[in-house]
């Protein structure tokens, strides 16, 4: 038996929890592995328990990285539980075939080995690139490839991949979406350059096949809306069905751009870290697919000045959502909620009785003071840093 699998003795945490309906009420919630009572009464404690934060796109942190393997998996599955973050998916990035495959069967073998002791539980991962256009790289590699069928073929054997991105004007692309949805796969767009009508013509076949669908990254590696051109993140904002990642950290969207999103997609709207190796590391020099990147007052570059990914963590987009005047509770619902919808995940993303105890814990200031993954407590690295902010309940 594995430490994660072990039997988990009843525990209680009290403050004020945060119900489904979206109401902060004072109370004790018991739980083991799962959620077993949620108990009103009333309570001195300033503590603020919330569904633990489930991040859909992060590449690394803590030193690791995806492409790493079993070893750089398990780094950033612990660097980014100590944030808050109780689930995610370990992100590829484009690099050639082998590379892409070794990468996902190093995902797989945590899973089978059980998962991470101290860190994020892993549901799968997320295969960014190379499925994309090689005009709309972004910080990827140009190792980008055409969809096969003979390598959708091998994806599937796998069996680990539970997101993937894609660029719907490759010729093929169709094909694999649809053999990849049928198995589950959340089909997210980015790294394009296709048209408004293109995309939307893709996602209409996808919905109608019953896929969950996702932009990648909300505007960032796909153009610009404009009145006559509507570009990609135009069709993924109109589309009544996508939900739509976003990265706010203050450096790839502008807080306008997010509450356009917000504005657009009620409920649908996620927030990711796309977090690098450098997460947690502080300002320096770093890699990013073998290509150097440097950070510098938490701003992660390629050598030509493109953006390459980030160093965000989950409690800090928390953060930064409610500074620019978002409930927490609607916070919360991007961080949980609407990234376990958006992936199929009906055991996690609210704090009910039967689901997973996957909490996290925020002081009144909204710094992280526990993470439960499955009931297992996560040593946090003292001291947290401080960002006092106005919890609006």
């Amino acid at each position: 038996m594995t430490a994660l699998s072990q039997t988990i003795p009843g525990q209680t945490l009290s403050g004020h929890i945060l119900h489904p309906d979206g109401e902060f009420r004072p109370g004790t919630l018991g739980f083991g592995s799962q959620i077993s009572e949620l108990i009103a009464e009333e309570t001195p404690s300033g503590l603020l328990i919330l569904p633990g934060f489930i991040d859909t796109h992060v590449h690394g942190g803590g030193g690791g990285d995806t492409m790493d393997g079993p070893a750089g998996v398990q780094k950033l599955a612990r660097l980014h539980a100590q944030h808050g973050t109780t689930t995610l998916l370990p992100t590829t990035i484009t690099h050639r075939w082998p590379e892409v495959l070794a990468a996902l069967r190093g995902v797989r073998e945590v899973m089978d080995a059980g998962g991470v002791a101290g860190g994020a539980d892993i549901v799968g991962a997320h295969l960014e690139g190379p499925f994309i256009s090689p005009g709309r790289l972004g910080a990827q590699p140009p190792h980008t490839t055409l969809p096969q069928p003979s390598l959708t073929a091998e994806l599937l054997d796998l069996n680990v991949i539970r997101a993937v991105t894609l660029a719907p004007e490759l010729p093929g692309v169709l094909e694999m979406a649809r053999s990849l949805a049928r198995r589950e796969v959340r089909i997210g767009i980015g790294h394009t350059r296709a048209d408004a009508d293109t995309v939307s013509t893709f996602l209409s076949v996808l919905h109608a096949a019953g896929a969950r669908t996702c932009a990648t990254h909300l505007y960032n590696a796909m153009g610009e809306i404009e009145g006559r051109t509507p570009g990609v993140p135009g069709a993924l904002l109109a589309d009544p069905h996508a939900f739509l990642e976003v990265i706010l950290d203050g450096i790839h969207v502008h807080s306008t751009s997010f509450l356009l999103a917000r504005a657009a997609a009620p409920g649908r709207v996620l927030l990711i870290t796309d977090a690098m190796r450098a997460a947690g590391l502080g300002d320096g020099d770093s890699e990013l697919g073998g290509q150097p990147v440097t950070v510098q007052d938490g701003k992660a570059t390629l050598p030509d000045g493109t953006i390459a990914g980030s160093v965000l963590t989950l409690d800090v987009a928390l953060r930064n959502a409610v500074r620019l005047g978002l409930p927490l509770a609607e916070v919360s619902r991007m961080l949980s909620t609407a990234p376990a919808a958006s992936l199929g995940l009906t055991d996690r993303g609210e704090l009910r009785v039967g689901l997973r105890a996957d909490l996290t814990v925020l002081d009144t200031d909204l710094n992280v003071q526990a993470v439960y993954v499955g009931g297992h407590a996560i040593s946090l690295k003292p001291p947290q840093d401080s960002y006092p902010t106005e919890a609006r309940l």
